[in-house]
């Protein structure tokens, strides 16, 4: 497979900076499965799926993982050194992997200070840069001081034109977020679904379910020919509980249609169906990476925002609806000015 298939190109003004406002104001590119685009709103959603229909969204909760810290001097003649973390992965209660700057200022054993009673300690380094922190505080404590002290985790196509501020903290995470905050991105699509929007889906007898799937920075990453060959992405941790599997199974059974909101939800889905088309429960980590010749069992319908070239979410819509297709439909929004990204317009991928 040839990456250069899933590469196009994009005209830097047409990333999103801001949300849409109100949120639920995006526009709305519908892609048919034989290749017919309607241009839309986000909230005419509701009449492009039918009573019975169930919506899957993604619960997770994005921390406030962006922080800034010191490295103390480690003597009498040496200097403080201001440092940039984010973490990547919760290892556990008290670590996390994470990126930090200026990297090769940082060793094994160093102290961070981001704030009194608030530290930690570089305790390992992994290859591409990471690093190994081990906080002084953990689990509820360590959630709360990275709300009192962090900054939300802005993917760094907007992190390099603005810095993240307030309004993020609103804007940057979903309405049905979660209390199990350990993502350092948000599902983005998901981002479009204000009260009002939910509101009006549930009046038109869309039902709602949710899954887990923790968001790892490796969605951002650059498709490497390794991950290709392997057949596997970054892991991620996931859930899909006994109750909506049966409910999911159910509904589709009744000829009704499964809906993931982003593809972390699709993804989590993938994960965790059958050859015959049955979901399973399951908690754990997943990698899978679904790419066009990959079959789609667990998903009927997407509803998922605009996506980088040559990335593994662009590979999995295309997987989804057939490279020609997805080619010509974001041809289609680049010459009509829709908006991409994280905060950008949303598409509904009807196969």
């Amino acid at each position: 497979m040839d990456l250069s298939e899933f590469q196009f190109d994009l005209p830097e003004q047409l990333i999103a900076l801001r949300p849409a406002e109100p949120q639920d104001s995006a526009r709305l590119l519908v892609v048919h499965g034989d290749g017919r685009l309607e241009d839309a709103s986000v909230r005419d959603l509701p009449r492009y799926l039918s009573a019975g229909d169930i919506m899957v969204f993604n619960d997770t909760r994005v921390l406030p993982a962006a922080l800034k810290g010191v490295r103390p001097a480690r003597d009498e003649t040496g200097q403080d050194v201001a440092c940039d973390v984010n973490l990547t992965e919760r290892m556990d209660e008290r670590c996390w992997r994470a990126l930090a700057r200026p990297g090769r200022r940082l060793k094994e054993g160093d102290m961070i200070v981001f704030a009194e009673g608030f530290t930690a300690a570089i305790t390992g380094r992994h290859e591409g840069g990471e690093i190994e922190l081990s906080f002084s505080l953990a689990g509820d404590e360590l959630t709360a001081a990275l709300e009192a002290h962090g900054a939300m985790p802005l993917p760094p196509y907007i992190a390099r034109r603005r810095p993240a501020d307030a309004r993020d903290r609103e804007t940057y995470q979903t309405k049905f977020a979660g209390e199990d905050a350990a993502s350092v991105a948000a599902p983005t699509a998901g981002l479009h679904f204000t009260p009002r929007l939910l509101a009006e889906v549930d009046a038109a007898g869309i039902r709602r379910e949710t899954v887990r799937l923790h968001v790892g920075l490796g969605t951002f990453k650059p498709l490497e020919a390794s991950q290709l060959e392997a057949n596997r992405l970054h892991e991620e941790w996931r859930r899909l509980t006994p109750e909506v599997a049966a409910c999911l199974n159910a509904a589709r059974a009744d000829g009704h249609r499964v809906v993931p909101v982003g593809t972390t939800a699709m993804r989590t889905l993938e994960s965790c169906v059958d050859t015959g088309g049955q979901l399973h429960p399951a908690t754990g980590p997943t990698d899978i990476f679904l790419k066009p010749g990959d079959a789609v069992r667990g998903t009927d319908a997407l509803v998922t925002n605009f996506h980088l070239p040559g990335s593994s979410l662009f590979m999995l819509v295309c997987a989804l609806m057939g490279t020609d297709i997805m080619q010509a439909a974001y041809a289609h929004a680049i010459a009509n000015e829709y908006r991409f990204y994280s905060y950008g317009d949303a598409c509904l991928l009807l196969p």
